[in-house]
């Protein structure tokens, strides 16, 4: 017996993840959500398990009852580190800072007034139920807490299955994030007065200090990560278990000893290591943790979803009256949702990125609840000052509510979307795809003609070959508005120009600080939505001014060139370090937009259009090209230090990848690689600037 409690948890989450597997590949075709489809599957072993249907002394009795009863603190503990830091971690940190505004009008105000209109709403329903008459303030402002907090588990698995625009789901995860640390503190505020731990005496305070405390916490464990990341010669194994180790490390820490936001300092954590780290990561390892996280997160959210359907069937437990009030409570808890929104919406839409009509209804309706407030419900249920029905019923409310948008909201938000057309894709990008498709057409098609001009391929069957080639669809039928197109085409031309930029700093061809600068520049014309022209971005190329005293004093104009160049040589080499990299990206651009206009699908007005996104992407070039000719005429030494540090950092460059190419052969063992990669490190650090001067003198 003892033996199949400690194999019960492993059974489980065998189970539930072959589970997960079939019901990932038989969910494909459906528009039901693959988290929902788990919650079901929680919900039906559950009830079976209710019912008595499976044998006593069982294994897989025991595995779903141990689920059933699992504590709600491990829950938080074992899930919510890998599930929050891998959603942080995906936030786009230009888009979270312009969203924050919203998100945090949201998450704090609205998360109180929420509170307090579910608050009255259960205060309503105790006047009219009668087995509802023991609830009072506190009650109900402590469910109103409880509740009114979206979960961030809940969100940001469905956004990720929608494929929601990235300015909207991020406002959601930010959010459904951030809220967590202002819902616990009001939870804590009034479940505090029944547990041994006190009502929290100054609230106020006690919400700063969990939620910049988290922060502070969040942002220091990044530090710290991406110090010893930088430092473990590029294993990639001992890398994402120090990143592993770390969101773990933080939450429980944040949790269990500093009393903040566990949630809000994984926030904190993952923008760190998003933002700050991925430039100092190699690329090998940036590509293993994007599939490593991948499939952690894909577990957890797997056992997370199932585990909440088994809580829900094993332990709740009421009356048909109860049902009826759920609905009521159910339908009060949306409508709480949509009266805070639109309280905030004059401000929200003029904030950030703004917040239309259309996106406001599905914030309203994309209001999940999930695993985190079920936990708070289960922390109720076994707080023994409480009466005993009032824990129930806080428990089956909670549990209904989760139930209901998870299989209501859930299941109808993708179809909303549709209807409102937030899903639409624009004509002229619908055109323009289908200019790109006949591209890949037109290739396949010359290819096969070299193919049977081959003659030891005489023999092949050609009619069946051609019955392999790409089939290219009619040519859309909506009129295609130019401007529209425009649009559409500087958007892409941004798309490949970030990919681009990531590639030249693979290739050693700038640094880390120039992928960053130029990374931002895209960003900030992509707000624009392709409206903006695409050589908008001179501030990131301005070279400095002189100092003010040095244009005071009467010196000849060679002699403060030469002052200069020798006491501003970093801000030089980093100036021509982005214009070199700005120049290699225009130049794709330029290729992409050649590609186009080959494509004979445009007609002469569209083709005057594309004339005129070349003259912006020409421009660059020409303005990118003048700054490096002013620094290599005016500031040599500047120039000369530039374009050693890049010709080091190429040089460094190749030899890695030649390492890789030798390993990825077999030419080379991993104990060999380490040996090359770790001298290798060593003259990498000297490729600094400081360095390169110190070596010149």
């Amino acid at each position: 017996m003892d033996s199949m409690k400690l194999l019960a948890p492993l059974v489980f989450v065998i189970a539930s993840l072959f589970a997960g597997a079939i019901l990932k590949y038989g969910l494909k075709r459906t528009v039901l959500p693959y988290t929902v489809g788990l919650f079901a599957f929680g919900l039906f072993i559950g009830l079976l398990s209710r019912a008595g249907l499976y044998p006593d002394g069982s294994i897989f009795k025991a595995a779903v009852d141990f689920a059933g009863h699992i504590d709600p603190d491990l829950i938080l503990y074992l899930f919510l580190p890998i599930l929050i830091f891998d959603a942080a971690y995906e936030l786009d940190a230009h888009i979270f800072r312009k969203t924050l505004t919203n998100a945090g009008l949201l998450s704090g105000p609205g998360m109180v007034v929420s509170m307090f209109l579910t608050g009255l709403l259960m205060m309503g329903v105790s006047l009219f139920a009668p087995q509802y008459a023991q609830w009072n303030w506190t009650h109900a402002l402590m469910f109103g807490a409880l509740i009114s907090a979206t979960d961030p588990v809940a969100v940001v698995a469905l956004l990720k299955e929608l494929g929601v625009s990235k300015r909207f789901s991020t406002l959601v995860d930010a959010e459904s994030m951030l809220n967590d640390g202002t819902g616990i503190v009001l939870f804590m505020l009034f479940f505090g007065t029944f547990t041994a731990a006190g009502g929290m005496e100054e609230p106020v305070m006690d919400f700063v200090y969990v939620v910049l405390g988290g922060i502070l916490l969040g942002v220091v464990f990044g530090w710290l990560c991406l110090w010893f990341i930088t430092r473990s010669q590029s294993d990639p194994l001992l890398q994402n278990s120090a990143i592993l180790v770390s969101a773990y490390l933080t939450f429980f820490l944040a949790q269990s000893y500093m009393n903040v936001s566990g949630v809000i300092a994984l926030v904190g954590y993952g923008l760190v290591i998003a933002y700050y780290g991925r430039p100092r990561i190699a690329p090998e390892v940036n590509r293993f943790m994007e599939e490593f996280w991948e499939l952690a997160t894909y577990m957890a959210n797997t056992l997370i979803f199932i585990l909440v359907g088994v809580v829900i069937a094993l332990q709740v437990q009421a009356t048909w009256l109860d049902f009826v009030i759920l609905v009521l409570v159910y339908i009060g808890i949306n409508a709480v949702r949509m009266a805070t929104i639109a309280l905030f919406y004059p401000i929200m839409k003029r904030s950030g990125y703004g917040l239309s009509k259309r996106e406001a209804l599905i914030l309203c309706w994309g209001g999940l609840r999930g695993a985190l407030g079920l936990t708070l419900a289960l922390m109720v249920s076994y707080a023994l000052p409480i009466p005993e029905p009032i824990r129930r019923q806080v428990l089956f409310l909670t549990a209904g509510i989760v139930t209901l948008t998870l299989t209501v909201n859930a299941t109808t938000i993708g179809w909303l979307l549709r209807k409102l057309g937030l899903t639409r894709v624009s004509s002229a990008k619908t055109y323009l795809n289908y200019t790109i498709h006949k591209q890949l057409c037109d290739n396949a098609e010359r290819y096969l003609v070299k193919l049977k001009q081959n003659e030891a391929l005489q023999a092949a069957d050609w009619s069946k070959v051609a019955a392999f080639l790409p089939r290219l669809e009619p040519v859309p039928t909506a009129p295609v508005q130019t401007q529209d197109l425009v649009a559409d085409i500087r958007l892409r031309i941004l798309d490949k120009e970030r990919r681009r930029y990531w590639q030249l700093y693979e290739k050693g061809i700038i640094s880390t600080d120039s992928l960053r600068r130029l990374s931002m520049a895209v960003e900030e014309l992509y707000d624009s939505d392709g409206k903006r022209s695409l050589c908008e971005r001179a501030k990131l190329l301005e070279l400095p001014k002189l100092p003010l005293y040095l244009r005071w004093k009467k010196r000849s104009r060679e002699v403060l060139y030469r002052w200069v160049d020798i006491h501003h040589a970093t801000t030089f080499v980093a100036v021509y370090d982005v214009a070199r990299g700005l120049i290699h990206a225009q130049r794709t651009s330029i290729t992409l937009l050649d590609d186009l206009e080959a494509s004979d699908s445009f007609g002469e007005e569209d083709l005057q259009k594309l004339r005129m996104l070349r003259s912006e992407v020409q421009q660059n070039i020409e303005e990118s090209q003048a700054i490096m000719d002013l620094i290599a005429k005016h500031y040599p030494s500047s120039y000369r230090l530039a374009i050693t540090q890049k010709t080091i950092r190429m040089l460094l460059s190749n030899e890695k990848a030649t390492i890789m190419q030798m390993l990825h052969e077999g030419v080379m063992t991993p104990d060999e690689l380490q040996a090359i990669m770790n001298d290798m490190k060593k003259r990498y650090k000297n490729s600094t600037l400081s360095r390169i001067q110190k070596i010149g003198c």
